[in-house]
């Protein structure tokens, strides 16, 4: 039970319109470049398993190098398969999400090196106590629907730490988790266990998926054996499972837009293919956080036009196909929650909500994913929700209408005494953590920013917040299969 403070409820995007930045003949186009890629230059997908369910299915497989040739028809066939929706479920019923496309749900970004210390501002390595933390404060915030682990447990053995974290997670939430870091067979196959525990049972799994995972493309046109392993071992359970790809434009992409989006396509494409044909039906989603290069300093940009066109093209091609999407929202390449941070994460996440993104992920983090905030996460938050608003649009009634308040009015009074006003008054947006005080107000306060106020905000929260922990004899027998599964790889 909560203890302090009342968790909010999930405050999703409810959408009214898209924003398409392709006309339907440009997303063909970039549709039949990645065939003809897929076709003629194909993806390497080393793994033995995967490599014999395509070839069964009629991929040309050039199995010395391990690269597969995807047929156009296979391509089209098998994506016909794919469910166009599905709900990813909470340990909590309340904290399901319908994915449909009607939605759209923020959630955390992924796998952060370092922490801004909340206590004392400074930079440290990240532990398993700071993800635990960071979960009780998104399990705490509507604007965060689902989890990723934004932090590693770094204090653990690197095994475990996968399986560490999917643990943390689910005990220290009862919203759905993506458990992004099991990219191994031996870690996937002990996540769906951890999973199958907590769901109680196979079944209960299957029928309503506390997990759901991603496994990322190697660019350019490559995965890793042991991913393909992991995503066909989450496929087995019933848990949606994705593909992403995180190619940097220049680097490990080509240095146009078009072109990276076609090779991203192509990328993601084939891991989705290759599930439709080991499992038909299953679960599957359409992903990418794709960036470009940092001309000045070769790392990666995190943020700019060319990332929030991309963001708002893999909305549409995941459209394009009838399947749900999960692009990279926010993730500014900003060291600090300042200036630079703000403009990059408004204008990402304003894109990712009016493209129609099913999943946004980025809050929190700062230097291009790799430094964990509190004071950011709450800011992500409430750039969040003022989007969030803004997309939602409005209801057009009689009553929201107020002609009759407009004509008692007219033009000798003031609307504050009305009624309308009294019924309405609380529906318009207020800030948590911006500080709209007069200047003088705002003066003699001792000058505080939005900053500060989200640093006390994630304080009080961490004091304040404790949710309902998984049973203690769950709690054991999911420690009884993390140290089960670290015993075999000794």
């Amino acid at each position: 039970m909560e203890n302090g403070a009342e968790k909010r409820k999930i405050r999703p995007v409810k959408y009214r319109t898209r924003l398409d930045l392709m006309s339907p003949e440009q997303a063909e186009q970039v549709h039949r470049t990645s065939l003809h890629i897929l076709e003629n230059i194909g993806i390497k997908m080393p793994s033995a398993r995967a490599l014999g369910v395509l070839a069964e299915n009629g991929a040309r497989i050039d199995r010395e190098k391990g690269v597969v040739y995807f047929p156009p028809a296979l391509v089209e066939e098998a994506l016909q398969k794919a469910p166009s929706g599905f709900t990813l479920c909470g340990r909590n019923e309340e904290n399901d999400l319908v994915i449909d496309g009607s939605s759209g749900y923020l959630t955390l970004d992924g796998c952060g090196l370092q922490i801004l210390d909340p206590e004392n501002g400074r930079l440290r390595r990240s532990t398993l106590k700071d993800l635990e933390d960071a979960t009780r404060v998104a399990d705490y915030l509507g604007e965060i629907s689902f989890l990723w682990p934004v932090i590693s447990a770094q204090d653990c053995p690197d095994r475990e730490q996968p399986l560490r974290e999917l643990a943390a997670q689910l005990n220290y939430s009862s919203k759905h988790v993506q458990a992004m870091t099991a990219v191994n067979a031996l870690s996937a196959r002990t996540s769906v266990e951890i999973a199958t525990a907590a769901a109680g049972g196979s079944e209960a799994l299957r029928k309503r998926p506390l997990i759901s995972n991603f496994q990322c493309s190697i660019s350019p046109l490559a995965y890793d054996p042991e991913s393909l392993e992991a995503a066909m071992i989450f496929a087995d359970a019933g848990v949606p499972t994705g593909f992403l790809t995180m190619q940097v434009g220049c680097s490990t992409a080509p240095a146009t837009t078009a072109g990276s989006l076609a090779q991203a396509n192509a990328e993601i494409l084939a891991g989705l293919v290759l599930i439709q044909l080991y499992r038909p039906g299953s679960p599957v989603f359409y992903g990418s956080c794709a960036t470009v290069m940092e001309l000045h300093s070769g790392t990666v940009a995190s943020g700019g036009p060319e990332d929030f066109l991309l963001q708002a093209l893999t909305a549409q091609m995941s459209r394009f196909y009838g399947l749900p999407s999960n692009v990279g929202t926010f993730a500014t390449g900003a060291k600090a929650s300042n200036w630079h941070a703000g403009v990059e994460n408004a204008i990402s996440g304003s894109v990712s909500v009016f493209a129609g993104a099913d999943m946004m992920c980025g809050v929190g983090l700062l230097a291009g994913a790799m430094i964990f905030s509190f004071e950011q996460l709450l800011l992500d938050c409430e750039i969040y929700e003022i989007i969030r608003r803004t997309a939602g649009g409005i209801e057009i009634t009689p009553e929201t209408l107020a002609l009759d308040t407009i004509a008692g009015v007219g033009q000798e009074s003031h609307f504050m005494l009305e009624q309308h006003t009294c019924r309405h008054m609380r529906e318009l947006w207020q800030p948590e953590v911006i500080n709209r005080s007069p200047y003088g107000r705002w003066e003699a306060e001792g000058r505080r920013e939005a900053q500060q106020n989200a640093r006390e905000k994630a304080l009080w929260i961490l004091a304040n917040y404790h949710p309902e922990p998984l049973d203690s004899k769950l709690l054991e027998e999911i420690e009884q299969l993390i140290t089960a599964r670290s015993s075999k790889e000794r």
